[in-house]
């Protein structure tokens, strides 16, 4: 990415450099005296010594003195060849427009009102210092872009490789809970047991294959989402109730990360669920022009301490995920009430961001 970042910017730098040095070797022509249509070549050549100088000036800096002494912190060095050459350029200059207006040499009566000719060098010395400092300019500010460039790739590379660690951690951890369902079904329900094994190779498939892309269309998403409740439904006694709710269009192709709500879900099904006392589970997605909203509410059971159907790290892979995929585009809210026996998770990502 970076090569091709710096192949597509050479063309462009290119065409400044040749715009620019154009306007300057153009200027000269406003100083030439036409006479009869036909333009003064000698006098062009005469003026056109100024932007020549500027561009000698310019691209040793830019090609030599910048890279060579400037950018490896030898700045002492960078200062006193510029002084040589900026010397060297104007003792040049100055003998070339003395020798070109003047091929004799000899001196002339000082004109009325004519500025003296130190002022002259002293101009064009400004404007060669000038032109070292644009050229440092230009070429640290290359510099610089090419550097935020690479720790932009560096960054993305680096995101990348901890959302792949991220879903990598992810699949263990889902298969790791439905095994422990179906395990449970075992004890008292061998036929509920085989069938959802059956369900799950159905999870398994879209988990280790479909789900290795960064976004997936969000009506797979959502396939995959009713596949499991169907597997967790299963296991559900009669004294829980619960009702799901998708208002997403059969096709939709809204772009989401994979996965993303599956935690959600499975908290509720962990937490949200008794074996003795009445329980429920509301699971609620929808989609707009906008956002994608997931809203979940259950029974709030908090799990003790000895039960190992879960380890909670479901729910911090997901706000890692949120923090990599949906950066400053999403909201996360839980919240327990009616006096702990309610817990709710409402998950809004922004889709146009």
């Amino acid at each position: 990415m970076k090569q091709t970042f710096t192949s597509a910017r050479r063309p462009l730098e290119i065409l400044i450099h040749i715009i620019s040095w154009g306007i300057m070797f153009g200027f000269p022509f406003f100083f030439v005296e036409r006479g009869n249509g036909n333009i003064n070549w000698m006098a062009y050549i005469r003026h056109a010594a100024v932007p020549l100088s500027f561009m000698i000036v310019f691209y040793i800096n830019y090609f030599l003195l910048v890279p060579k002494y400037l950018f490896q912190n030898q700045t002492k060095r960078y200062i006193t060849y510029n002084i040589l050459l900026l010397c060297t350029i104007g003792v040049l200059l100055h003998f070339w427009q003395s020798l070109t207006f003047d091929p004799s040499l000899a001196p002339k009566p000082k004109r009325p009102n004519m500025p003296p000719g130190w002022l002259f060098f002293v101009r064009d010395m400004l404007s060669l210092v000038f032109t070292i400092g644009l050229s440092a300019a230009i070429r640290m500010s290359a510099r610089w872009s090419k550097a935020e460039a690479a720790r932009k790739e560096a960054e993305r590379s680096r995101a990348e490789a901890e959302l792949k660690n991220l879903r990598n951690q992810l699949n263990p951890h889902f298969l790791l809970n439905t095994l422990n369902n179906i395990y449970a079904l075992i004890a008292f329900n061998t036929d509920k047991a085989q069938q959802a094994v059956q369900e799950l190779s159905k999870l398994l498939r879209y988990v280790l294959y479909d789900n290795q892309q960064t976004y997936v269309p969000l009506c797979k998403e959502v396939d995959f989402i009713r596949n499991y409740i169907e597997l967790m439904r299963i296991r559900l006694s009669s004294n829980v109730q619960m009702t799901t709710q998708f208002d997403i269009q059969p096709d939709s192709q809204t772009p989401i990360a994979p996965l993303i709500f599956i935690s959600l879900i499975e908290n509720a099904f962990k937490h949200g669920i008794s074996p003795t006392e009445p329980s429920f589970i509301n699971i609620y997605l929808a989609e707009n022009d906008k956002e994608v909203i997931c809203n979940i509410q259950n029974s709030n059971h908090p799990k003790n301490m000895m039960d190992k159907s879960g380890s909670g790290v479901g729910l911090e892979q997901v706000s890692r995920r949120l923090e990599i995929l949906y950066p400053g585009a999403y909201t996360w809210s839980k919240e327990i009430y009616e006096d702990g026996k309610v817990y709710e998770s409402k998950l809004r990502l922004n889709i146009k961001y």
